[in-house]
Order: C-alpha cells, then sequence, then structure tokens
C-alpha cells in the first residue's frame, strides 16, 4: 500500500513538472487526445506556464531537465525513437541538456575511498574540484601516487543514483502497466516492454566498469588510426562507481579559430571526424554516440581525442551491410539498387512495389545534390529515408536511429569547423572501401570458403539432424509442431505494422497517471 502510494506522488510530481512546461498533454496533439484526459491532465498539472515560442520537443525537454536524472535519460532515448513520439518532437529533445550541478567534493572522496577501501591518499596524490557534471556522474582531475606520478581523470557515480533509478522505474513501470491495462494504444505501443529496454540500458550506464569495456573495446578497434585515439584506461583505480582514464590534453573542437592559430587545418579535423564515425559505424559496428565538441579534443599530434564512453551504439553484420549498401546508392544516385536494399533486408514488406519504393527514394536523393555543399546533409539525407520508410511500413530500427542522431552531431560538429564541407566527399572513401572489402572479389571468395566450411559442419552433424527432423516428424503426426513460447511471441511481434502516426501515446500514459493520481486522493 505504501510503495503504491510512493509510486503515485512520485508520478504525479512528474505529471505536474510536465504540465508547467505543456508537456503532458501538449496543445498541438490536444485534439487527438480524449476529452476526459484532458480534463484529468488539467486537473492534476493546473496551468502550463507561458512559453508559446517553443515547440512541443522543446517544452519536453524542459520539462525533463527540471525533473531530474531518470526523465533526462528518459529523454535521451525517446530523442532516438521517432516512432513513438514521431519526428517533430524527437527533434524538439535533441535540445535537452544533461547538466547539473555538481555534488560536493568530501562525497566524491568518501566514494573513492569506499570503492578502494584505502585512503584517497594512497589512490590519487591530488584530487581537484569536479571539472564537469552530468545526470549521472561528475568528472574530477587527479593525479596517480605512482612514481612519476600520472595525470589523470576521474568519472565517479552520484551518491545514491542507484536508488533514485530504481525508485523511478518502480513507477514508470507502475504507469506503463495501468496505461496498458486500460488503453489499447498503449498496449500496441507494449510501454511496459520499453520501459524494460531502458531499464536495462541504465542499468548498464550505472556501471563504470562497463563503460570502462566500451573504451576499451573502441580504442582496441582504432588502434591503428593514425587521425583518432581514446584514452587508456587505468583498471587498476575503476570499480562499479569510479572509472579513471588518461587525461586528454588537448584544443576543444568548438573554436575553429582557436585550432586554425595552434596549426591544425579545420578543414582536414572536419574531413577527419567524419571518416573515424564513419569507420566506427560501418566498418567496426561499434561507435562513440555522444560526440559533441565537450567529448572532444585536438591533440598536439593533430589527432582527434575523444571521452566519455556512456552512450555508445552497435550495429551489427546485417544492419552495416544496409546501411553502407544505401549510401553507397545514394552517392551512385541508383535509388533501385537502394529500393532493392531494403527488400532485402525485409525492412519494407514485399507488399509494396520496389519502382514505387525507388521513386520516393529518388524525391530524397535527387533535392540533396542540387544543393551546394555546405546545404547537404547526410543526417537529414538519414531522416527523410526513415520518415519515407514507415509510409512504407517499415518498423523504424532503433540502433539505425541512434545512428542518424549521431550523424546529426558529427555534421555540426563539423560544419562549425569548415562551413562549406562536404560530407558526401568525405564519406566517399569510407563507404566505398567497406563496399571493396565486403562485396569485392576476395569477399565473394572468402564468403565461398566460409559456405564449404559450413557444409563440412553440416556433414558432421548430419546424424543431428536426421534425429531432429524425426522428432519434427512425430510431432506434426501427433497434432502439430509445440514451439517454445518465446518463439511463438517473437513470431507474432514480427507481423505487426505500425502505420499510424502513434505519438498520442505518451499522453494517454499521461492521462492514465492522472487518474491513477486522482483516485489516490
Amino acid at each position: 500500500m505504501f510503495r503504491t502510494l510512493s509510486k503515485i506522488k512520485r508520478l504525479l510530481r512528474m505529471a505536474r513538472a510536465l504540465a508547467a512546461h505543456d508537456a503532458l498533454v501538449p496543445r498541438e496533439y490536444a485534439a487527438d487526445v480524449p476529452p476526459a484526459l484532458r480534463i484529468v491532465a488539467r486537473i492534476v498539472g493546473g496551468r502550463a506556464k507561458a512559453i508559446s515560442n517553443l515547440s512541443a520537443g522543446v517544452r519536453l525537454a524542459k520539462a525533463l531537465e527540471d525533473m531530474g536524472p531518470s526523465a533526462i535519460k528518459l529523454g535521451q532515448w525517446l530523442a532516438t525513437r521517432p516512432d513513438i513520439l514521431g519526428s517533430d518532437v524527437t527533434r524538439g529533445l535533441e535540445t535537452l541538456q544533461d547538466h547539473l550541478p555538481p555534488f560536493a567534493d568530501a562525497e566524491a572522496r568518501r566514494i573513492v575511498e569506499s570503492e578502494f577501501r584505502k585512503p584517497l591518499g594512497e589512490v590519487f596524490t591530488k584530487f581537484a574540484p569536479a571539472m564537469a557534471a552530468a545526470s549521472i556522474a561528475q568528472v574530477h582531475e587527479a593525479q596517480t601516487n605512482e612514481d612519476p606520478p600520472r595525470r589523470v581523470a576521474v568519472k565517479i557515480l552520484r551518491p545514491h543514483i542507484e536508488d533514485e533509478f530504481v525508485r523511478d522505474f518502480e513507477a514508470f513501470r507502475f504507469a506503463a502497466r495501468i496505461a496498458e491495462r486500460h488503453f489499447a494504444e498503449a498496449r500496441r505501443l507494449r510501454l511496459r516492454e520499453l520501459v524494460e529496454t531502458l531499464a536495462r540500458s541504465v542499468a548498464i550506464e550505472l556501471d563504470l566498469r562497463m563503460e570502462g569495456a566500451a573504451a576499451c573495446e573502441l580504442a582496441h578497434n582504432t588502434r591503428d588510426d593514425r587521425e583518432f585515439r581514446v584514452p587508456a584506461l587505468d583498471w587498476t583505480r575503476t570499480s562499479a562507481r569510479v572509472l579513471t582514464t588518461e587525461w586528454m590534453e588537448g584544443a576543444s573542437l568548438r573554436d575553429a579559430a582557436a585550432l586554425e592559430a595552434a596549426g591544425h587545418d579545420p578543414k582536414r579535423v572536419a574531413v577527419n571526424l567524419l571518416r573515424a564515425f564513419l569507420k566506427q559505424a560501418l566498418i567496426d559496428g561499434f561507435f562513440h554516440a555522444d560526440m559533441h565538441p565537450g567529448n572532444l579534443f585536438l591533440d598536439s599530434e593533430g589527432r582527434i581525442c575523444a571521452v566519455d564512453f556512456g552512450i555508445m551504439g552497435r550495429l551489427d553484420p546485417a544492419m552495416r551491410r544496409f546501411m553502407a549498401e544505401t549510401l553507397g546508392g545514394f552517392l551512385a544516385r541508383d535509388y533501385t539498387r537502394v529500393a532493392n536494399v531494403h527488400f532485402e533486408v525485409g525492412f519494407v514488406p514485399k507488399t509494396h512495389s520496389v519502382e514505387t519504393f525507388a521513386q520516393a527514394l529518388r524525391a530524397i536523393g535527387e533535392p540533396i545534390f542540387g544543393l551546394r555543399a555546405r546545404d547537404m546533409s547526410m543526417a537529414r539525407m538519414l531522416e527523410q529515408l526513415f520518415e519515407t520508410t514507415r509510409r512504407f511500413d517499415m518498423q523504424l530500427q532503433p540502433q539505425l536511429v541512434l545512428l542518424q542522431k549521431t550523424m546529426v552531431v558529427v555534421e555540426g560538429v563539423a560544419r562549425n569547423l569548415d562551413p562549406d564541407f562536404d560530407i558526401w566527399e568525405a564519406s566517399r572513401p569510407v563507404v566505398e572501401t567497406w563496399m571493396l572489402d565486403r562485396l569485392g572479389p576476395e569477399a565473394r571468395f572468402r564468403e565461398a570458403a566460409d559456405g564449404l566450411t559450413s557444409l563440412a559442419r553440416l556433414a558432421q552433424n548430419m546424424p543431428q539432424v536426421l534425429r531432429d527432423t524425426e522428432i519434427i516428424a512425430a510431432q506434426l503426426a501427433d497434432g502439430g509442431l509445440r514451439l517454445h513460447p518465446d518463439s511463438v511471441r517473437q513470431i507474432a511481434l514480427s507481423q505487426l505494422r505500425r502505420t499510424r502516426h502513434v505519438r498520442v501515446a505518451l499522453w494517454i500514459a499521461a492521462g492514465a497517471l492522472g487518474i491513477i493520481a486522482l483516485g489516490a486522493f
């Protein structure tokens, strides 16, 4: 009983914060929300602030910033899901700022001592006040107690942040469960599953050893890249709540004039940044997904140095091939080829016409090639591509959206360094190298060799295959195949089609939240 009341109280506080920014039932979408829910939302939240000049997405971003760490993480995740809120709202969420006041140095020192079970002086001989603070952690400059000492960056989780996230996610689960019970749209969106997905993602981010592992993996993947580097990790001073890395000294990529004054070519840096990102995404399938200027520096040798590996993206081989062939097709202006790629991977149902889909792709590509280099945007092209494919019943792929969102940031940094940056020409060598490596003659020989190996394994496993065949035949004779429940569920999920606008579901859930809160009083 008391836990339920605590969840209701927490949700009511969130609802009021949303309503204060006209983000609980935004006026732009109020007509799509049942009247009863609009009334409940007004009772729960009161009257919104006079912020008519801001879009619904920006208002939502500001409300989430006021609500604290869990809400900020929710907003960052929702920014990668235009299938839930719509592209106009998710674009507004890109303005969300992940900055909070730092917690006390004394508390940071206590956490370090607790994690390593020794006095701070036995870990670091110098420990400066926090230099940056976000929703989950803050960063300190420090010096190790070795001889000679090393300058390091120490990232420390906020005190009790894990407990705060647990309480907030219990409230999110509660709201999702009630919403699914009462609203068909919430069930169709599978809100409970969405909350669990976010909870798993945050749980990983709250273990700084996982971030350390991500940094090590990216460092391994880019070890031969002479234009990009990752700070070395200090595992002896890293734990679940503390992450220690090499200190990265360099010039910020924010100021092109300062880079030029230091003897660097900003235009070359812009090209190197884009290519480093595309190599990570298309060739390695593992990319830094938070490449804003605050996380990027240029060292004395002209290498781009990246920090903060809390948000990373992955593309499996099929997705990498899809993206590379899509970009290659657009570069060649071969829209039929791009259309065929979508059909081959099953993104667009075969009930649609390849020719009609290629025509829609041409409507995206041709205007781009008519622009000046400074006006051409790969990120915008990808966004338009995803919007178009949804009209052809393609379910959005979250990993591709994260790629597109990161591309927006990378393009922005590159254009700040070089206003005339030609993103297509800069990307061409990476895309062409990928295609030659994966689709050229040598790749065909490798595939043939892999095929022969598979045939050999099949021959070795033939007795088991025959036994499995006998089992299947017996089940068919005994009333049919019996699939595992998880398999049945996945088959059912694969049949779902999201062809309608679904952003209203957020405010349906908020309305359910309000009903729950009123019922408690």
